[in-house]
């Protein structure tokens, strides 16, 4: 979210005024006939460098409203046999016109479903902050409904699932308090203070947190793969000590990574997160392709 807002900040106003004049047009009820099944599903996929050849997919789960675009510098960030796969959710960017889902069931139900035709080779998920929860609940559904599993998750910015929400339930306040949240979530004042294009925002903002504040975890076998967790030095929502428990969720290996920046450090720290998912992703494939080598040496 914090990246959509520095881009429209830097426009200048006319350029803002183009912005909401699309933002009615895509919230307009449509006129065309009816997508067909292959069209919705690519709409969830967002495919920046289709990589035909690519050994692996890495599917990316944005934070609360963020969407697809934050991830298209990663297309060129990762090797080339590393397709990113960019997860757009209904409500934002070329979904605008969409209703964003309030219910993490639900969400899982269609993201599942969406996502199945393009598990034909190895991925891995990375989500940050709501995306990091979404990509947990995903691989677990993908086990049960699809026995598909991922070769890694990559988690960022958000607590152990099985840890206590220790924040307010805050996507049914009244729309100045719930502003007050947003800017301590780092949003800027001057989009806040846009009344309309808050007003074309505010219902995926909201819709995202009450996929979060309503989620209820419940305990099932530990996933198999291995988990790399993220956190920010200087991120005052989610600590060390909050990211911790994600070990408790994998029968491999769990490693803690504390990057600098604040709570959205997946921009920040951007070069070093794509290093490390990097050599880990690449390390996985070269043992898949020869499972007698450990951490690249003959056992």
């Amino acid at each position: 979210m914090s990246d959509v807002a520095e881009r429209v900040l830097a426009l200048p106003p006319h350029q803002q005024a183009l912005l909401l004049r699309q933002l009615k047009r895509k919230t307009a009820p449509p006129e065309a006939e009816p997508p067909s099944t292959e069209e919705q599903r690519d709409r969830w996929i967002i495919r920046f460098r289709p990589q035909a050849e690519a050994r692996m997919r890495l599917f990316c789960f944005a934070y609360a409203g963020g969407g697809a675009s934050m991830f298209r510098p990663w297309s060129h960030g990762l090797p080339a046999d590393i397709e990113v796969c960019a997860i757009q959710l209904p409500g934002r960017e070329n979904r605008m016109g969409e209703a964003a889902h309030t219910s993490m069931a639900l969400l899982l139900t269609d993201l599942a479903a969406a996502i199945a035709p393009y598990l034909d080779r190895p991925f891995a998920f990375f989500g940050h902050s709501m995306g990091a929860l979404v990509s947990f609940e995903l691989a677990r559904e993908l086990r049960r409904s699809h026995d598909r599993h991922p070769f890694g998750l990559y988690l960022g910015a958000f607590r152990a699932p099985q840890l206590p929400n220790p924040n307010i339930r805050i996507h049914h306040l009244p729309v100045e308090v719930f502003k007050v949240v947003l800017e301590a979530e780092g949003i800027p004042r001057a989009i806040l203070q846009n009344e309309e294009l808050m007003q074309r925002m505010m219902t995926t903002l909201r819709a995202d947190f009450e996929v979060c504040d309503t989620y209820h975890y419940r305990k099932e076998a530990p996933l198999e793969c291995p988990l790399w967790v993220f956190g920010g030095q200087d991120d005052i929502r989610v600590r060390p000590d909050d990211l911790e428990g994600w070990s408790a969720h994998t029968t491999a290996s769990c490693e803690l990574s504390i990057l600098p920046g604040t709570h959205f450090f997946v921009h920040s720290a951007q070069e070093r997160l794509l290093d490390i998912i990097t050599q880990s992703l690449l390390a996985q494939l070269s043992f898949a392709a020869n499972p007698t080598l450990v951490d690249g040496t003959p056992a």
